[in-house]
């Protein structure tokens, strides 16, 4: 186990804290999907406003550190790809969180440590 606060905070408390900022920043952001109460990862969907959105993956890196891994190499996609990764994503682990947040410049919210393509 690592000594880092994701790995001691259940996921819904740290989910609705970082959804409590986002409102406090000015980014609307939603619980789309509750996933699994204590340990289930997180997926955040930026909607871009204009038709496109930013997709972000939340995973262990081969130390066990959480960080945020982006799904499209461009940044971001049409709409209806980013719904279709998702889809299959909870298909794969029903126990994922979905959030999204409206946000004009695709950024994650969320983000502390991102992994690299």
């Amino acid at each position: 186990m690592t000594d880092t606060w994701e790995a001691r905070l259940p996921s819904h408390v740290w989910i609705m804290a970082a959804v409590r900022h986002c409102h406090r920043e000015g980014y609307p952001a939603f619980v789309v999907r509750k996933g699994e109460r204590t340990t289930g990862l997180a997926l955040v969907k930026v909607n871009r406003l204009d038709g496109s959105a930013a997709v972000y993956v939340q995973q262990r890196d081969l130390d066990g550190v959480l960080g945020w891994l982006p799904i499209f190499a461009e940044g971001s996609a049409e709409d209806s790809k980013a719904e279709d990764y998702i889809a299959r994503s909870v298909k794969r682990d029903p126990d994922l969180w979905v959030i999204e947040v409206e946000r004009a410049d695709g950024g994650n919210p969320f983000a502390g440590r991102e992994i690299a393509l």
